[in-house]
């Protein structure tokens, strides 16, 4: 693929973050070539090579009963995607076997973490999220304890418009330390998913969004 190729972009569910994608997705030089909603999307069966329409990649913003059934319709047609959904983690070492035998390509959201004293994180997003906690808020915690060798508890907030706001607090006796990542667009998280769309392409395998980074960390050194 040389720097002047269109990349084909296929969105799978047209909320609003698929319609973000939409409007941003030209600007970044992507050619949205099929837009695929929940109407007629049954289990998947609305994804086929015919209806991505020769997508390069596709980015999949939906709901966490619908991810499993979209990735898996998204790898037989032989698409690579980009799962911007959350809270359906559980399902993804599963769902990893069966990419591997198709040799498919999947991406996730994943963060890391610092280790600290007493731990607690606050995520907060819209009324409408429907999963609480969040995917990166059981991410983020999990990360945490892997570092720290303990639990890290999660409170969850659900509140008019906010995108997403996550804060992870260390507390000592003399002092607190706040890590705080607020999303004032959600823009932020279109960039990153395009990001890992163009990443993702001509790649074989299940990645998660550790290993996006990582490649632009290794860049950035070079």
């Amino acid at each position: 693929m040389t720097a002047t190729t269109t990349r084909r972009l296929a969105l799978i569910g047209m909320g609003r973050m698929g319609r973000v994608l939409a409007e941003l997705a030209p600007e970044r030089g992507w050619q949205v070539v099929a837009r695929i909603d929940s109407s007629g999307n049954d289990r998947g069966r609305g994804i086929t090579a015919e209806s991505l329409a020769g997508a390069d990649v596709a980015i999949e913003f939906t709901a966490p009963r619908a991810t499993v059934a979209n990735v898996k319709a998204a790898v037989v047609a032989r698409c690579p995607i980009v799962v911007g959904t959350t809270g359906w983690n559980d399902a993804l070492p599963a769902l990893a076997a069966g990419v591997g035998e198709h040799d498919g390509a999947l991406a996730s959201r994943l963060l890391a973490t610092a280790p600290g004293f007493d731990a607690h994180l606050v995520e907060t997003h819209h009324a409408a999220k429907k999963d609480a906690p969040s995917g990166t808020a059981l991410t983020l915690a999990r990360a945490g304890s892997q570092s720290w060798h303990g639990d890290i508890p999660i409170s969850s907030v659900r509140t008019g418009n906010v995108p997403g706001t996550h804060e992870l607090i260390f507390d000592a006796p003399f002092e607190t330390i706040h890590l705080t990542h607020t999303a004032r667009d959600r823009r932020v998280f279109a960039e990153g998913a395009l990001v890992a769309a163009g990443w993702l392409i001509g790649r074989h395998g299940v990645y998660t969004m550790r290993d996006v980074l990582d490649t632009h960390v290794e860049a950035v050194g070079a």
